[in-house]
This record gives C-alpha cells, sequence and structure tokens, in this order.
C-alpha cells in the first residue's frame, strides 16, 4: 500500500490497523484511509488494541478522531464504526482479529462475518476478501467466489491489487473508468 513507510509498516504488522483502514476506506482517498491507523496510533502514543478501542470512552475516541487534521471526512460517525467493529471482534473473536478470518471455514463464511460488521456493505466485504486472499494467503476454500470479480487474478480493480504505485495507477484509472461510464450513463438518459 503506497502511503508513509511507518503508515506501511503498521498495516503489515497490525491487523487491528488493517482492518481500521479498510472500515475508513470510504469517501476519502485510500492513502487517507491507510494512514489513519498510524495516525491514530501517534495521537494515543502507543498502538491501540482492539479490547482498548473496545472500551474507549466514545465521546473521547471521537474527539481524537476529530483533532485537526481529522482521521476522516466523517470523524465522529468512523470512530464510532471502528468502536463497534472492536466490540464485535472482542466479544465474538476474543479480542483476536485474525480469527475474524483464520477461523472461517469458508470463503462464503468469511465474507458473511466480514459484511456483518459496521462499514462493511456487500461491495467492502467483497474487496476485503480479495484483500485478505490476493495479499495476506488467507484463502478459504470458495474464498475468490466470495471476492467477486474483485477476486480475480490480475485485476486492478480495488485496494486487494495495490502493491505499488504501478499498480495503485492501475486500480485508479479503473475507478476513472467506471466514474466516466457512469457520468455518460446519466447525461444520456
Amino acid at each position: 500500500m503506497p502511503v508513509e513507510p511507518a503508515a506501511n509498516d503498521l498495516l503489515s504488522r497490525s491487523p487491528l490497523a488493517l482492518l481500521t483502514g479498510m472500515i475508513l476506506d470510504q469517501q476519502v482517498p485510500l492513502e487517507r484511509a491507510f494512514s489513519a491507523p498510524y495516525d491514530l496510533a501517534t495521537r494515543l502514543g502507543h498502538e491501540p488494541t482492539v479490547t482498548e478501542l473496545a472500551d474507549f470512552d466514545p465521546d473521547a475516541l471521537a474527539a481524537i478522531f476529530s483533532e485537526r487534521p481529522a482521521l476522516h471526512r466523517y470523524p465522529k460517525a468512523m470512530a464510532a464504526r471502528v468502536q463497534d467493529v472492536a466490540r464485535v471482534i472482542v466479544s465474538e473473536y476474543g479480542g483476536d482479529v485474525t480469527a475474524l478470518w483464520s477461523t472461517a471455514p469458508s470463503g462464503s463464511e468469511l465474507y458473511h462475518r466480514v459484511v456483518g460488521l459496521a462499514g462493511f456493505g456487500p461491495q467492502k466485504a467483497k474487496i476485503f476478501v480479495a484483500l485478505l486472499g490476493k495479499q495476506l494467503g488467507v484463502q478459504p476454500p470458495g474464498w475468490r467466489e466470495a471476492a467477486g470479480a474483485f477476486g480475480d487474478e490480475g485485476s486492478y480493480m480495488s485496494v486487494a491489487d495495490i502493491v505499488d504505485e504501478d499498480s495503485l495507477g492501475r486500480v485508479r484509472a479503473y475507478k476513472q473508468s467506471l466514474k466516466a461510464a457512469a457520468k455518460e450513463k446519466a447525461t444520456s438518459k
């Protein structure tokens, strides 16, 4: 993921940071979304645990997300989503973020677990399943089918496909083509 090296390091070693970045990857540039977990850790003075986020005072967490520059375009709503997901991880997976995916017996089950989290609609859940499969080797039976087109080998459709500047450019070009097609369709009506 092409973001600041320290943020990349955190994303590559912290499942919680990766999950948080994915939650925040909505209506902001992906570099901002995936840098935000590092910025959160910097503001806290340490890398938070999932239990810490689950138990955090909601208003205090929203205030941390809102400090300038805000961690997201909608800092209060996103702080609440991150906290909601942390609470699910604590209550359903014993506080082990990786258990969300490592214990899924199938791609279908993995998808259903992810789509049930706050902030994950069907498309984002498929993208996260693809990211887990393509970049982290989390490949329960049927994971590509569960990820839909995002799981296709050699595709450049989402964050699941970004490993360097070239792949980032390809994903951006794909997204721009989708926007252009949607705009053309809207104006032709």
